[in-house]
C-alpha cells in the first residue's frame, strides 16, 4: 500500500495487463505501489473504473500507455481522471508517454485538428498537467490550457547506438524525409556521425486528387464583377528517390519519433542497401508497428528496429525478433518525482535542444 504520508499516488488507467508493465516499472523506481483501481469493460463495450482506495487531497499521477485500441485507451483515461476529480483527488496528471491522435495536429482538407480536441477533452475531465515523450510536433503543448513536460527519448537512443551498435564510429544518421533532417541532424552532431537526407517519392502521389484542387474552374460571369484573378501555381512535382550523403560501406542508422506503417522505412532500407550501407537501424522512440509491420520488417533490408516501451509491444516482437526495446521509465519516474516535490524540470532537459 502507498504511505499516505507521501501525499501522491500512481495509477494505471489500461485494461490490459500488458500495458501494466511500464505502471509497474515506474512504481518500483519511485519506491511505491501501484494504486488500487480496476479497470475493465462491459459487455457493451463501456468503460468502467472502480477506485478502490481514498484519494482525497492527493496529487494523483495517471499513466496511460496506449495499445492499439487507442479509443478505448483514452476512454479509460478520460473516465479514470473524472472518476478521481469527483473524489476530490487534489491534483490530477497524467504520464501518456505516447500522445494518441498527435498526427493528427494540422488541419488537412476538409478534416479536423483532433489533438487539438483531445486536449480538450483531458482539460475537462479534470487533468491540470500531463507529462509526455517526443510529441510528433512541439508546437501541440500550445492546445493546452495546463503545463505539458515534453520529455526527450533522444539520450537513450543515443546511449544505444554507442553501446549496442557496433562500430557505431563508422555509421551515418539518416533522415528519410527533409521533414525529419532536423531530428537527424541534432542525433549526427551529438555522436559525432555524418549526415544523409533521402529525398524524392518512387511515384507521384494521387491523394490530393479527390479533394477538388484538380476540378475545372468554374466559368465566370463576365457580366457580373470580375473578382479577383489569382496567380496560378505550378504543381509540385517531387524528383526520383535520392540520396543526399555517401552511405556507401556505412552502417546506417534512420532516425525518427514514430514508427507505425513501416513501408517508407523498408523503400527507404532498399534504397540505401543500393547505395552501398551493409547495416541498417531504425531507431524511433514510439513503435506503434501496426498491420503487417513486424512481417515486413522480418523480410526486409533492416537489420534492428529499436524502439522505447512507451507503447507496448510484446507481441509484435515475439513475431520479429529484429525488434529491440530501450527502456525509459528511468526518465518518467524522475519527472513524476520532481512535479511531486516541486523541484525543477530543467535538469532532465539538460543539453536538450529543441530539435531533439
Amino acid at each position: 500500500m502507498n504511505v499516505p504520508k507521501t501525499g501522491y499516488r500512481v495509477f494505471s488507467a489500461n485494461s490490459s495487463s500488458a500495458c501494466t508493465e511500464l505502471a509497474k516499472k515506474i512504481t518500483e523506481r519511485l519506491g511505491v505501489e501501484l494504486g488500487k483501481s480496476i479497470v475493465y469493460q462491459e459487455s457493451n463495450r463501456e468503460t468502467r473504473i472502480d477506485v478502490k482506495e481514498s484519494v482525497r487531497g492527493q496529487t494523483i499521477f495517471i499513466i496511460q500507455t496506449i495499445p492499439r485500441d487507442v479509443n478505448t485507451a483514452i476512454m479509460e483515461l478520460l473516465v479514470m481522471a473524472y472518476a478521481l476529480k469527483t473524489s476530490c483527488a487534489k491534483n490530477i496528471i497524467g504520464v501518456i508517454p505516447y500522445f494518441p491522435y498527435s498526427k493528427q495536429c494540422k488541419m488537412r482538407k476538409r478534416g479536423s485538428i483532433v489533438c487539438k480536441l483531445l486536449a480538450s477533452m483531458l482539460a475537462k475531465a479534470g487533468l491540470s498537467h500531463i507529462i509526455t515523450m517526443d510529441l510528433h510536433q512541439k508546437e501541440i503543448q500550445g492546445f493546452f490550457s495546463f503545463p505539458v513536460d515534453n520529455l526527450r527519448a533522444s539520450p537513450f537512443l543515443t546511449q544505444y547506438i554507442q553501446e549496442e551498435v557496433p562500430d557505431y564510429r563508422n555509421a551515418i544518421i539518416v533522415a528519410k524525409s527533409p521533414s525529419a533532417a532536423k531530428r537527424a541532424q541534432s542525433y549526427a552532431e551529438r555522436l559525432r556521425l555524418g549526415l544523409a537526407v533521402i529525398h524524392g517519392e518512387a511515384q507521384c502521389a494521387e491523394s490530393d486528387m479527390a479533394d477538388g484542387r484538380h476540378s475545372p474552374p468554374c466559368v465566370r460571369n463576365t457580366s457580373g464583377h470580375p473578382g479577383l484573378e489569382l496567380p496560378l501555381m505550378m504543381a509540385k512535382e517531387k524528383p526520383p528517390i535520392t540520396v543526399v550523403g555517401d552511405v556507401g560501406g556505412r552502417i546506417a542508422i534512420i532516425v525518427d519519433d514514430i514508427i507505425d506503417d513501416v513501408e517508407d522505412f523498408v523503400a527507404a532500407a532498399e534504397i540505401l542497401k543500393e547505395r552501398g550501407a551493409y547495416k541498417i537501424y531504425i531507431m524511433a522512440t514510439h513503435g506503434l508497428l501496426s498491420a503487417d509491420a513486424p512481417r515486413l520488417i522480418e523480410e526486409s533490408a533492416i537489420d534492428e528496429v529499436v524502439v522505447t516501451n512507451t507503447v507496448p509491444h510484446e507481441v509484435q516482437k515475439l513475431q520479429c525478433p529484429k525488434i529491440k526495446t530501450v527502456d525509459v521509465s528511468m526518465i518518467l519516474a524522475e519527472a513524476i518525482r520532481r512535479i511531486h516535490n516541486g523541484e525543477s524540470m530543467a535538469y532532465l532537459f539538460r543539453n536538450i535542444a529543441v530539435d531533439d
